[in-house]
């Protein structure tokens, strides 16, 4: 709670114009941001081989994703109170969720094919998932199910917290039942993640255990600060509220996760794991993140009520599902092309740019482009030249591991 006052009162020094802190703030807490970063990418590269990745990421998700719920939660607590709250509510999960996508699985794609370049001297073609993936990559579809019935009816409840909130745990116990990582995959560990493993097994969890904690307390103290840095550079700079709620803001509340996955993505076998850090995020963000928003919005209105949505809101939501329904179609194929992450990257970017150099809105252009894409995919899928090869991985990772049949008890063998 401290930490939600502390940036609320950032927040309403923005709105008001005057910068809580200095921008200069921001020379130790980015450094600090990227340490704490780096703690958890080490504990959780470390983590796979005890229990499962997929449970590692969702855990390095939750530490990492810390400053977005802060912001959501701030947002949503002043939401009553204030004109334009709903609006922000919206502008901040929806650039958040867009900003994972559009910017963040581009990125991860070219610090690989600048390593795979410097390395072997060849371009990066694609990134190829691992099957196990395929559970991250599938576990997109109820939260986008659910979000679709969420913006055909225009309001967030708190009953809508409750199926979030167990489509999440629902994820949660599907990952859990995957086996950790094989030792042998320990060679193309970095070596303070494989120094780590080394040790006497109390010593290594503990180790791993303290990297977490480590990680999650300097989140947890600096992103006020690094927080109300941004917000003094967004009044020296004259943006506009609602423009830096909705891409500023996540930009860097998004850091910590994407700090990691560029450490991961600087080798071509961490890559594929850069890439589901990114999705095990975005599971994290369209289910418990929106949960939270209105237990939180009911807790400041003092009474059970809806946060309503008007039609400018569900356009942006609208848009920000076509964004991840195409992201999860392209991921289907269990790989990550080239071409995939320039095309997405632009998308994304035409919405960044438009409102700083004065384009018209663009949303429903762009909306109509990624449903167009997902309809180009999926007849490519029709016609045998394209694979969702993630349904079939995933069928076998569940009668093995999940629900495993005909091999004794649940969990058997792992």
């Amino acid at each position: 709670m401290r930490l939600i006052s502390n940036v609320a009162r950032s927040v309403r020094s923005f709105v008001e114009g005057a910068p809580a802190a200095s921008a200069t703030s921001a020379l130790w807490t980015f450094p600090s941001i990227v340490l704490a970063a780096l703690l958890i990418a080490w504990g959780a590269e470390a983590a796979q081989f005890l229990i499962s990745q997929g449970l590692a990421l969702a855990i390095l998700a939750w530490l990492q994703t810390l400053p977005e719920f802060a912001v959501e939660a701030v947002i949503a607590w002043n939401a009553p109170h204030t004109p334009n709250g709903i609006a922000l509510i919206s502008a901040n999960f929806t650039g958040s969720l867009r900003l994972l996508v559009g910017l963040a699985w581009p990125c991860i794609y070219a610090v690989a094919a600048v390593g795979c370049r410097r390395k072997h001297g060849r371009p990066l073609r694609e990134i190829r998932l691992d099957n196990e993936h395929s559970v991250q990559v599938l576990a997109l579809v109820p939260p986008l199910l659910y979000f679709t019935y969420i913006w055909a009816k225009g309001t967030l409840t708190l009953v809508d917290s409750v199926v979030l909130t167990v489509i999440y745990f629902a994820f949660l116990f599907v990952v859990n039942r995957i086996p950790p990582q094989e030792a042998e995959k320990m060679e193309e560990m970095e070596a303070i993640p494989r120094k780590i493993l080394s040790l006497a097994p109390a010593m290594r969890n503990l180790t791993i255990f303290s990297l977490f904690l480590a990680g999650g307390v300097i989140l947890y103290f600096v992103a006020e600060p690094f927080l109300e840095s941004l917000l003094a550079l967004a009044v020296s700079l004259g943006m506009s509220q609602y423009f830096f709620v909705q891409w500023i803001a996540p930009f860097l509340s998004e850091f910590p996760e994407s700090g990691s996955a560029f450490y991961w993505a600087r080798k071509i076998t961490g890559a594929p794991v850069a890439l589901m850090n990114m999705v095990s995020s975005n599971i994290n963000q369209w289910t418990m993140l929106v949960a939270m928003i209105p237990i939180v919005y009911c807790w400041s209105s003092g009474g059970i009520v809806p946060v309503v949505f008007d039609q400018h809101q569900r356009v942006e939501i609208l848009l920000t599902i076509s964004q991840s329904t195409l992201g999860f179609i392209l991921l289907c194929n269990m790989s990550f092309a080239w071409y995939e992450a320039i095309g997405i990257f632009l998308l994304w970017f035409v919405q960044f740019v438009g409102p700083l150099v004065g384009l018209p809105e663009m949303h429903h252009h762009v909306t109509v482009a990624y449903f167009a894409w997902c309809a180009l995919e999926t007849i490519s899928v029709v016609t045998g030249r394209r694979a969702f090869r993630a349904f079939g991985e995933f069928t076998k990772l569940w009668r093995t591991h999940v629900f495993p049949v005909g091999q004794g008890k649940v969990g058997e063998g792992r």
